[in-house]
């Protein structure tokens, strides 16, 4: 049995998770631990709060490590725009790593839909897979993240990373265009980006937008309990960037919706709006009505997405 160390580093919280890979490829999930990423100032002094944890895996002990990482990956390095420091695995002996490698966050999110949390994923819209097509990711959380899979002539699927979620937001009618100068004025941007809106910071905006009350993202109502007008609002903007990403990727082996706001707020992709405005489409409405549509409810998907890579690693 070989030892993975799984981490998705994130802007809020950083996830570190102990698996255990047997022989025949399989996963099993050992140990689980969650630290405030900013209560650390620098990568090193991250990993150095694991081992003060009482974790069941140190990194040196690892036979492979994975990990995720919210921000641009260029090889060994990602300097994460929603964390105050970079992480550099250039070096990765100084560190404690024997065998590390390292991918956006997205890219893990990508790779768990290969795994049985893929599998797991609840149905939202029912629609013809194709085996052979390209599947896309998306996911409201602290940002906005986006990645797909995509097929190669070998049978296997090839990351392709994003950082979408740093595009202008595509706002369409009068009513969306009163709340684009709203969060224009309140975070004093040029324009919104999808960052802006669709994560739970964005969530905080429209609740603000709809009732003038102000609120930490944590504050703020979910399911049923934010109203009916909030949940069209939010599904409608979650379904438009979903949409979008769609027909960029033409994910026609399904499209997963991740990250922890969905996950939480599952309303957000039962609700009726959801469904009509993702297929919306002057052109393609029909197409995009045959691509699946998951949500990925394990909240600790990241990681199964890390540990699988961390397994590919292992192979090569």
């Amino acid at each position: 049995m070989k030892n993975i160390l799984a981490s998705d580093i994130g802007g809020t919280s950083s996830r570190f998770a102990h698996f255990k890979a047997d022989g025949a490829g399989g996963l099993a999930l050992e140990g689980l631990t969650i630290l405030p990423t900013k209560e650390s100032p620098s990568f090193a002094e991250l990993l150095d709060a694991l081992r003060g944890s009482g974790f069941s895996l140190m990194p040196e002990d690892a036979d492979s490590v994975c990990l995720a990482v919210a921000g641009p990956v260029r090889g060994t390095y990602c300097d994460p725009p929603n964390i105050a420091w970079d992480v550099d695995i250039s070096l990765s002996a100084s560190l404690g790593l024997r065998r590390a490698v390292m991918i956006n966050d997205f890219v893990a999110q990508a790779y768990a839909c290969l795994s049985s949390v893929g599998r797991e994923a609840k149905v939202v819209l029912s629609g013809e897979h194709d085996p052979m097509g390209a599947v896309a990711v998306v996911g409201p959380g602290t940002g906005f993240g986006k990645a797909a899979l995509i097929p190669d002539i070998y049978g296997g699927f090839h990351p392709m990373a994003s950082e979408g979620g740093h595009a202008s937001f595509p706002f369409v009618s009068e009513e969306e265009q009163k709340f684009s100068e709203f969060i224009i004025r309140k975070l004093g941007v040029d324009y919104p980006s999808i960052d802006n809106v669709v994560t739970g910071g964005g969530m905080a905006l429209l609740h603000e937008f709809l009732t003038g009350e102000a609120l930490e993202h944590h504050e703020v109502p979910t399911g049923k309990d934010a109203g009916e007008e909030a949940l069209r609002w939010g599904a409608r903007l979650l379904a438009r960037v979903a949409r979008n990403f769609a027909l960029d990727t033409l994910s026609t082996g399904g499209l997963f919706i991740a990250g922890g706001v969905a996950a939480r707020t599952p309303a957000l992709v039962e609700h009726e709006a959801f469904g009509e405005e993702f297929t919306s489409s002057e052109k393609h409405s029909a197409l995009l009505g045959q691509i699946p549509v998951r949500l990925i409810t394990n909240e600790e998907s990241g990681l199964w997405g890390a540990a699988y890579r961390g397994l590919m690693e292992l192979k090569g």
